[in-house]
């Protein structure tokens, strides 16, 4: 039974922790496809801490929000909301510094299946592309301690999964244009040769001609950012009519791409992040 003083009041740090360790033990089981039931988990925690069935799924809905803005799999029962309350920020902090690799398990290749029909298309349309958004300082201070850019850039083994995933998919869908011939010389030229080319997969549409297609992969939402290189932004300028970028997104959980097109500047906001240091 909720306790009557404690709503319209803020969450202290002992409920605060008590929820998202909960949320991250449903999470788990999720990306785990396991099943599990979201009212049992909520009526347990209802009975332990005091608050409303109400205040409980908003602020399930917050941490749902705050892990989609750090670019990690979240809920999808539980739709971001934004209303944050601050002291979210520096629960999910002490989470994710104690027990990080929680929401980075990466789910097997080989249960990653292709599915594309009327109901589950694996396209979508990019995301627009909006105005700069202000965010909370303490959500600002938290994307930077874990850089979803730099740490899907670093998870080799996300990145190839991913790139394994395009390259079944592009060949099943020149096997469904009946175009055989095509799909048995796709190439997978990241694996093959390395990342010099700037683009890692080679690729066709039904016509024939050539798709050099670029794989950025992430477990977070489709408006997750991500790293691109000056050699990749340069052979997207030169191959133009040839090169997309796939943006591979909510892979952990159900897999769903985006393409773009150059010129990258139209669809994506690009900013320096490094430079090449040198002496001479």
């Amino acid at each position: 039974m909720a306790d009557q003083e404690k709503i319209g009041r803020p969450w202290n740090n002992d409920e605060l922790d008590a929820i998202i360790a909960d949320y991250f033990d449903m999470l788990e089981t999720e990306l785990a496809r396991l099943p599990y039931v979201k009212s049992h988990h909520s009526a347990a925690l209802m009975e332990r801490i005091g608050r409303t069935h109400r205040s409980v799924e908003f602020k399930h809905q917050n941490i749902s929000a705050v892990l989609e803005e750090l670019g990690l799999p979240w809920i999808p029962g539980y739709k971001p909301k934004r209303n944050y309350q601050s002291a979210i920020f520096d629960a999910i902090d002490r989470f994710l510094s104690a027990r990080g690799s929680v929401p980075y398990q990466q789910v097997p290749v080989a249960i990653l299946t292709v599915e594309e029909g009327e109901d589950a298309p694996v396209f979508i349309d990019p995301p627009n592309l909006l105005p700069e958004k202000n965010r909370p300082w303490q959500l600002e201070r938290l994307i930077k301690k874990f850089d979803p850019v730099e740490r899907d850039f670093r998870n080799r083994s996300l990145g190839k999964a991913g790139e394994a995933f395009v390259l079944e998919v592009e060949r099943k869908k020149l096997e469904k244009a009946d175009r055989l011939d095509l799909a048995s010389n796709i190439r997978w030229v990241a694996a093959e040769e390395g990342d010099g080319a700037g683009y890692d997969i080679l690729s066709f549409d039904p016509s024939g001609k050539e798709r050099l297609i670029e794989v950025k992969t992430t477990n977070g939402a489709a408006k997750t950012p991500f790293f691109l290189t000056r050699n990749e932004h340069q052979t997207a300028k030169v191959r133009a009519d040839s090169w997309r970028l796939y943006r591979v997104h909510l892979f952990s959980q159900t897999p769903r791409i985006f393409a773009v097109a150059p010129p990258l500047e139209t669809v994506v906001r690009l900013r320096t992040e490094a430079w090449r240091a040198s002496f001479d």
